[in-house]
């Protein structure tokens, strides 16, 4: 069984890929050599605000990075000598099933960078395609006996994407959805992927307004002996708001040890830098401030839980 990981953890992902270069940068692929450097310099400039954040009171050794090998080689490797936590995605980018970014060869890129973690982005919807489904599962499988037998961790980040009877059940409403229904569906996810042999020691999940939800999905993630598995929100690109309050929400429920907040800590930034609006400076000091806010809010959470 799975030891887990349930020590704080608070990650900055920006492993954003195809909706990063085409949705900020206005870039098509194939890259020239000279837009490559372009968004590896602006994921630079995303790391160093990150390390801001260090630099203005982060909790000792709960800062984490989540980033790609093809932007973010050398942001992995410096802080891996830096001793920082580290999370190297190996999903292909923007597909909707679930494939190895280097496919077969996906052992020897995780063991060139030597994250803390292997982190995967999945789409599974347990009613939703079960060839695809299957697919997945087997994959995922491979990974999850991967890093057991190696010694490293697994993270996964679970989306649960509506059918089409799904949205019809709730008149096509995005917010009735999450509230109505991806609770449940997260959790079934979840069982049927453990019951297939997939064990993350970490479960990156959708943020939810409710904290019976909350607990509910910490439930799931320690099912049947998986006492030590822990659960960070995601910020999915939200506004300032919705961050804030998925953050204290789960803060407030033991088992959630952290978030995962991207889009919502760097885009603003990266934009601003990369239209000339903002100077280098500023963009990492408005990384920097927005990554200590959400820290924060979540600390505020945790203190009340504990209180």
């Amino acid at each position: 069984m799975k030891k887990g990981y349930d020590k704080p953890l608070y990650l900055l992902p920006f492993d954003h890929r195809a909706s990063y270069v085409c949705g900020l940068f206005d870039f098509e692929f194939p890259l020239t050599v000279h837009q490559h450097e372009q968004v590896a310099a602006s994921k630079q400039l995303i790391y160093e605000g990150f390390l801001q954040t260090l630099e203005r009171g982060m909790p000792p050794g709960c800062g984490a990075i989540l980033v790609d090998e093809q932007f973010g080689n050398a942001i992995l490797r410096d802080a891996h000598q830096r001793g920082i936590v580290t999370a190297l995605s190996v999903e292909q980018s923007g597909d909707e099933e679930f494939e190895f970014e280097y496919g077969a060869d996906f052992a020897s890129h995780i063991e060139a960078f030597d994250p803390t973690f292997a982190k995967v982005l999945v789409r599974y919807n347990p009613y939703g395609d079960l060839a695809l489904n299957h697919r997945q599962a087997g994959r995922l499988a491979q990974l999850s006996r991967y890093c057991e037998e190696t010694g490293r961790r697994f993270m996964f980040e679970l989306l649960v994407p509506a059918t089409h009877s799904q949205m019809a059940q709730v008149d096509g409403s995005a917010l009735d959805y999450d509230r109505r229904l991806r609770p449940t569906l997260m959790c079934e996810a979840m069982r049927e992927l453990q019951k297939a042999g997939v064990e993350p020691d970490v479960w990156k999940v959708e943020g939810l307004s409710r904290r019976d939800d909350c607990e509910r999905i910490v439930r799931a993630a320690r099912h049947d002996g998986r006492s030590g598995v822990g659960c960070i929100v995601l910020g999915r690109g939200a506004d300032e708001a919705k961050v804030c309050r998925w953050l204290t929400t789960a803060a407030g429920v033991d088992g959630f040890i952290g978030f995962a907040v991207g889009r919502t800590s760097f885009w603003d930034a990266v934009a601003g830098w990369h239209a000339h609006r903002l100077t280098r400076a500023q963009a990492t000091s408005q990384i920097a401030a927005r990554l200590r806010e959400w820290v924060d809010i979540f600390e505020r959470g945790v203190d009340a839980r504990a209180g």
